[in-house]
């Protein structure tokens, strides 16, 4: 991926929900300008979520998401029903599709009662607004549209735009804690799990985000960093590590030369870092037979050495001396019910976007487990998560 094109995680995801036949993917074509979806008109022709990143004017990028029916029946379509509702928890804006020749269903009542309750921004659309013989007028949230003339079709956009621009402001990664002209140096271990040219995901947005802070980026090797930091005139304003080799790094980093990782950078930039560390405090507790779920947000190759199922699990057994029950998901993979973990181990969550890391933390609140994700609980295991923490208490500029 290059340094100036959009990561998934940093797009507004819009879902467009509905019940079948209301013309939810009719629409999804219209508003895109592709055929991004499948259409019939025979009741639950879409079966699994469709996903597409793009451009989408005057919003800019985007990830749009057509989902299946929300009246979906019997044992498939209760598992359909189920995804389309999965969706939720990545959803920046809902758009609730409609038949416009009719009322909202039960279906649709219950969806807005949802998305009221997670206090998800929404748009109902009235679509077939041509079988209409009068075109009433929308309101704030509500708009009529016809996805077979066109009509309504960049209303409708205008709309979605004015609840895009209407988010909170946007999060920074490190930005508040540089001054122009700041150096900033990058530890980036080149093993066998490094995907062959190229920096990963969340290496790849903090050296761009250094760049665009107009400050001076080194980016080395942990075998380099002494040479590094000795060829500088003036100590660097920060130093972020990959989490696996935090204590390497923290060996030699003078102690007071702040210090972080890039996980625990995500930590606070998509997450909720007082949360995530409150949860590294379970990690001494955990005994024999404990269940430790490992979750991360994307899907990759297994390498020898994978810092998921292969160095975590290694370091808690060595951090507490017990045999607790590793599990592992991936991508869209995430439990509705953490009710049987007595732990949440998460990456840093770099290919999802900010509502779907605070979904995943906001279940397992809810559940009582407590959650923390990879740099936190390595900072913990080897003593130095006090440490890392320290650039961003009273060192914001």
């Amino acid at each position: 991926m290059s340094l100036n094109a959009t990561p998934s995680g940093e797009r507004l995801h819009i879902g467009f929900f509905g019940v079948r036949n209301a013309g939810k993917s009719s629409l999804v074509n219209a508003v895109t300008g592709q055929a991004l979806s499948v259409v019939s008109d025979v009741k639950g022709t879409t079966t699994d979520p469709v996903k597409k990143a793009m451009e989408l004017l005057p919003l800019g990028p985007v990830v749009i998401i057509d989902t299946p029916g929300l009246d979906d029946e019997g044992a498939l379509g209760a598992q359909r029903v189920a995804r389309a509702k999965r969706v939720l928890g990545e959803t920046d804006i809902a758009v609730l599709v409609t038949d416009a020749t009719r009322g909202l269903t039960a279906a649709d009542e219950d969806l807005i009662s949802l998305l009221r309750a997670q206090g998800t921004p929404y748009l109902v659309v009235r679509n077939k607004a041509d079988l209409l013989s009068v075109v009433p007028n929308g309101t704030d949230n509500e708009v009529y549209v016809s996805a077979k003339t066109g009509d309504g079709i960049h209303a409708l956009k205008e709309t979605l735009a004015r609840l895009g621009t209407a988010r909170p402001k946007e999060k920074v990664l490190l930005r508040d804690l540089l001054t122009a002209g700041d150096a900033v140096v990058l530890v980036v271990p080149i093993d066998a799990s490094a995907p062959k040219g190229r920096l990963i995901l969340p290496q790849q947005q903090v050296l761009r985000e250094v760049l665009d802070a107009h400050c001076m980026s080194f980016v080395c090797q942990p075998e380099e960093l002494p040479q590094t930091l000795s060829l500088l005139k003036t100590p660097p304003r920060i130093v972020v590590t990959d989490s696996q080799v935090f204590e390497r790094v923290a060996e030699t980093v003078p102690p007071d030369l702040p210090l972080t990782s890039f996980s625990i950078l995500f930590a606070r930039y998509k997450g909720d870092l007082d949360t995530l560390v409150r949860g590294a405090e379970a990690l001494s507790s955990l005994k024999d037979g404990d269940k430790v779920l490992i979750s991360e947000g994307c899907t990759h190759h297994r390498q020898c050495g994978d810092i998921g199922t292969v160095k975590l699990p290694a370091w808690i057994r060595a951090y507490t001396g017990a045999e607790p029950v590793f599990e592992f998901t991936s991508g869209g993979t995430f439990p509705t019910d953490l009710s049987a973990y007595r732990l949440v181990i998460h990456c840093g969550g770099c290919m999802l976007n900010e509502t779907a890391m605070q979904t995943r933390i906001n279940t397992a609140k809810a559940a009582g487990v407590p959650m923390v994700n990879y740099g936190v609980a390595i900072a913990q295991m080897h003593g130095i998560l006090q440490r890392s923490l320290r650039a961003f208490k009273g060192g914001q500029k």
